[in-house]
């Protein structure tokens, strides 16, 4: 845990990101990101003491305090419930990554970089773990592979062009099938691109 820490710490501030504070554990976790406000906050979903889950639901307190908080959480694991509450509450500014990512250290910087503008960084492994669960199971799977694919991908953020280079498809190709995806999701269709993730993030999280 500490190791993490201080290596997200120095490779933080070696691509220029200043860093406002480092906790230890997850006690006043929510109270000091309601009150610095950080530009992003990068958050252990599991942290001192009990290490399950005090980080995850210190960023969704915090949230709820100061709507848009942006906030990247890391974890091991996905949890799913948590996870849903955190992203489907339709703020925006708000990633969820597995922890092996921050390996890939432009990814994950780019990944911090997005949320703190106001974007939905989705690893494409909690995409799919988020998409195998829940009560919607019928209507999802009355998706095609492929409709399935380009859910993944709009899931993280990307645009229709981005998810048609990413699939090798057309762009018009890309427009119909999410079409196709919101229809069956029973989803209004939008062109923008945010509220797309936040529409099926909050579906995928519906009781």
């Amino acid at each position: 845990m500490v190791d993490l820490r201080d290596g997200l710490v120095r490779m933080l501030t070696a691509y220029g990101f200043e860093v406002v504070a480092a906790l230890e554990d997850g006690a006043h976790l929510a109270e000091t990101l309601v009150s610095l406000r950080p530009d992003v906050a990068v958050v252990d979903v599991r942290l001192p003491p009990t290490f399950t889950d005090e980080g995850l639901r210190a960023a969704i307190t915090a949230r709820r305090a100061v709507p848009a908080l942006p906030v990247l959480i890391l974890s091991q694991y996905v949890e799913q419930v948590y996870a849903r509450e955190l992203l489907s509450d339709g703020a925006g500014a708000v990633g969820y990554m597995l922890k092996d990512r921050v390996g890939e250290v432009d990814e994950f910087v780019n990944a911090v970089r997005q949320v703190a503008a106001g974007g939905t960084v989705m690893d494409p492994d909690v995409v799919a773990q988020l998409l195998g669960g829940g009560r919607r199971r019928a209507q999802l799977a009355a998706l095609t592979p492929r409709e399935r694919e380009v859910l993944a991908v709009m899931a993280e953020g990307r645009s229709n062009g981005a998810i048609a280079e990413r699939l090798v498809v057309t762009e018009k190709a890309v427009s119909k099938h999410i079409n196709n995806i919101l229809t069956k999701l029973d989803l209004p269709p939008s062109d923008d691109d945010h509220r797309r993730v936040l529409a099926v993030l909050a579906y995928l999280g519906s009781p």
